[in-house]
Formats: structure tokens, sequence, C-alpha cells
């Protein structure tokens, strides 16, 4: 695949998680909490299987750690601590971006209509592809965060969720140097579709075991 190709894939994008902390998530009223960290894990370990450059940004560290499953993803990332609401501000942040000559770029964060709205606004000023993971996301209100995301479509903001973020950079089961970890991401993270596979693993181990 090239990586002009007007589809995602692990070598045309960066990804940006931002201020996935847990003060912000005990705000968040669009999603259970469980989706939202779920979700963001997924999102994560599904770039980190593609190789996917991915940034943590938090604001005010010090009084809300980063989610621990998340940091958990990448565990030797310090990430980028703000007194801004607006990550695009904090040049650090540009700079990186910059840093990873993408110009796609997909992002996720707490709270919509807030901390995710303003960079995404912003990076589509500077030029950048925005796409943005609105089940990763999550607002202080429902009306909060559908509000925002209407918002950011109506400048050219892209949606979508995590499942088709995964399976728009695995696309192709025959690739097999990713297709086990998909898999197996799907199985542990997928909602109906990793209950799915986990029936028909335990289903094909019993009828192994019967020969």
């Amino acid at each position: 695949m090239s990586t002009d190709d007007t589809l995602l894939t692990g070598a045309n994008h960066a990804l940006l998680l931002i201020d996935h902390q847990y003060l912000q998530l005990l705000a968040v009223r669009s999603h259970s909490n469980d989706t939202i960290v779920n979700n963001t894990v997924m999102l994560a370990k599904g770039a980190k299987i593609f190789g996917v450059p991915t940034l943590f940004s938090t604001a005010f560290a010090e009084r809300q750690e980063l989610i621990k499953e998340i940091q958990a993803v990448h565990p030797e990332q310090k990430p980028i601590d703000r007194t801004g609401l607006n990550a695009w501000d904090d040049e650090r942040v540009r700079n990186w971006v910059k840093a990873t000559g993408k110009k796609k770029l997909v992002m996720a964060g707490l709270w919509t209509e807030v901390c995710l709205t303003m960079p995404v606004l912003s990076a589509i000023a500077a030029g950048y592809e925005v796409y943005i993971v609105t089940d990763a996301s999550g607002g202080g209100s429902v009306e909060g965060h559908e509000r925002a995301v209407q918002r950011m479509i109506q400048v050219g903001a892209r949606p979508l969720t995590v499942a088709s973020y995964v399976s728009e950079l695995q696309r192709d089961w025959g690739r097999t140097e990713t297709a086990d970890d998909v898999a197996k991401l799907f199985a542990e993270l997928g909602g109906g579709f990793g209950q799915g596979l986990r029936w028909e693993w335990q289903l094909l181990g019993l009828k192994e075991g019967t020969r």
C-alpha cells in the first residue's frame, strides 16, 4: 500500500491522545467510563501494532495522572504536560507533529468539547488532515460531545470509531505480519466481535481436542 493512499495506513499518519486523565474521565457523561478506557487502550494498542507515532498529552498532571491502562501501552513515554486548554498552542506538541513528517493526524481526547475540539480546529487551520475518534473521546454531556463533533466535522474533521480505525489499518487479513496481533486485540477489547472471536477459538480448541 502506498503512503499517499486515501485511507489511513500505518505509515501515513500520527496519533495524538489528549488528556485521558482521571479527573477528566470522572466528568464524562456522553459515554461510560469503561467504554472510554477500553476504546482508548484499543486505539493506542492498534496504532502500536502498525508502528504509528503516538503522543500522549496531559494538563496539570500533578493533579491527575494519565489513565494507567493507557500509559501502559507506551510506558517509556512521558506525556507532554500543559497548562493551556489547546494542546496545539504548545510548541512542544507542534514540534512533535512536525518531526513525524505526517500530514494526516488522528486525535482523541477528553473532553470532546474543549481539549479535543481546540487542537483539531487549530491543526486543520494549519493545513493538516484530521481524523477524530469519537468513541475514544467523551464530553461532559451527550449534547456537549455531539455539538463538538458536529463543529469539527463542519470545518473538515473526519469522524471514525476505534473499530473502523484498526480495521482500516489492517485492511486485509492476508497481511500476516499484523493479522494475529489485530485479531488478538479485537478478541481482548473489540466488544461483540471480540466475543465472537473468543467463542470461535474456544470451539476450534474443543474440536481439536476431540481428534
